[in-house]
């Protein structure tokens, strides 16, 4: 593999501290390409060899090109939403009347610990008054704003011996020295250069401010904040974009709150892919039938990155299916369907990989051990297709700084490119027909 992605990777991820950034950029991005912004509160007019895109609440997006005519949907999903915390409604706390925190809550499950001393800041979105309504401005405050000291050992003795971290006590982050109320929203009005006043509503987070690093003896490790899951939604727009022919339907989607369980407007569990498509139906004018027959044939990646297997916890991975940061993509499995990928999928997707000749490997749970899940089987709850579960291997997942292979964003980029290529039909039940 001779493709280089890693310092575009890092660039996407410093340019995106929320998932209203990240769907941002990618409108940037696909707009830079040639693709045309549809609303979902105004008509659609599609037209065979044009590229679209829709966004919902800013924070979901779903792009796709237009056959000249439809067979078939190729879905690649991933999600906008990483583990964080969210700052609260009157957010100030004055400590002593000498320090002022920021009263904050968790948003998604997550390794807390690392969130302690180093530099964190704000980033999110404002809604803004206007004469005549409402608008939505992004903000983040680029620069070094608060940070969530620890507790030294001094006065914690037992702390290396195990601590429960408390939410609401131990993870507020240290904001200013006696700062008045309101001021955190004044900053962040000031940043976003409208009037305090003026701003009706807002979702702010606290992110990372660490630069991606790449490492190791050969430089075959990359560590930033947010790859999961900003690194497999950079894989599939550089897939996307990249692409030189198809025949069916390829669609990137990038779905927001997977981290929270995604039954929101926006999530998975939404209707949104379900009337992406459906008013892609009626856009090009298809019947009901012509409509159920390209559902059949459809197929879905669900992209979400996997656990590698830890150096110094080998016993916490499964003992025949272990997977490596730099050895390929990841395909998951679970019995009961926490991942979707059945013989199926996994049969359709290795094929898929074996033309785009790039490498494998499986995931899956010890079966004493409860495992995650992700998007693709909250997504077939609403569009019901063939779907793998699949992601990159990587190391301290949820912490606000993961670890991955250097190698392994080249691989998924191809396979994601010959997937988008492909041809999958559904010939009878049980029986599939894929053309490269």
């Amino acid at each position: 593999m001779k493709e280089k992605y890693e310092k575009d990777l890092l660039k996407f991820i410093g340019s995106s501290p929320s998932c209203f950034h990240v769907v941002d950029f990618l409108k940037k991005a696909l707009e830079k390409a040639g693709f045309q912004e549809l609303q979902e509160s105004r008509e659609w007019k599609i037209e065979a060899g044009k590229n679209y895109y829709v966004t919902r609440n800013l924070s979901s997006i779903a792009a796709f090109r237009v056959p000249e005519k439809i067979e078939s949907f190729h879905i690649i999903a991933s999600h906008s939403d990483s583990p964080t915390f969210k700052i609260k409604e009157h957010p100030e706390m004055t400590a002593d009347k000498k320090y002022t925190k920021l009263n904050v809550e968790k948003y998604g499950g997550m390794l807390m610990a690392p969130w302690f001393d180093r530099p964190l800041s704000v980033a999110g979105r404002l809604l803004v008054k206007e004469k005549n309504g409402l608008h939505t401005v992004l903000v983040n405050m680029d620069r070094d704003l608060v940070l969530i000291p620890n507790l030294a050992v001094h006065m914690n003795r037992n702390v290396n011996e195990g601590y429960k971290y408390n939410a609401q006590k131990d993870m507020l982050p240290l904001y200013g020295s006696g700062v008045k109320e309101g001021r955190l929203l004044e900053q962040m009005a000031e940043a976003a250069e409208v009037q305090a006043e003026d701003v009706e509503g807002h979702d702010l987070f606290l992110y990372n401010r660490m630069p991606g690093s790449i490492w190791g003896e050969d430089k075959e490790f990359l560590s930033a904040p947010r790859l999961d899951d900003l690194e497999c939604v950079f894989a599939s727009l550089q897939a996307l974009l990249q692409m030189k022919s198809y025949s069916d339907m390829p669609v990137m989607a990038v779905l927001d709150n997977e981290e929270v369980g995604s039954t929101t407007k926006q999530g998975a569990a939404s209707t949104f892919l379900k009337d992406v498509f459906r008013r892609i139906q009626i856009g090009v004018g298809m019947n009901e039938e012509s409509w159920y027959r390209a559902v059949a044939s459809s197929f879905m990646v669900s992209s979400d990155n996997a656990h590698g297997t830890h150096p110094n916890y080998l016993e916490k991975t499964d003992p025949t299916n272990r997977t490596y940061l730099n050895e390929g993509i990841v395909i998951k499995y679970n019995a009961n369907q926490r991942y979707t990928t059945d013989a199926v999928s996994a049969a359709v997707f290795k094929s898929i990989c074996d033309k785009a000749k790039v490498p494998y490997q499986t995931f899956a749970n010890p079966s004493d051990i409860a495992g995650g899940s992700t998007l693709g089987n909250i997504a077939n709850t609403q569009f019901s297709v063939n779907t793998v579960d699949i992601g990159l291997a990587q190391l301290a997942m949820h912490s606000p700084y993961e670890t991955a292979g250097v190698k392994d964003i080249a691989y998924l980029v191809r396979a994601i490119q010959t997937f988008f290529e492909c041809r999958i039909e559904c010939v009878s039940d049980g029986e599939f027909s894929l053309k490269f």
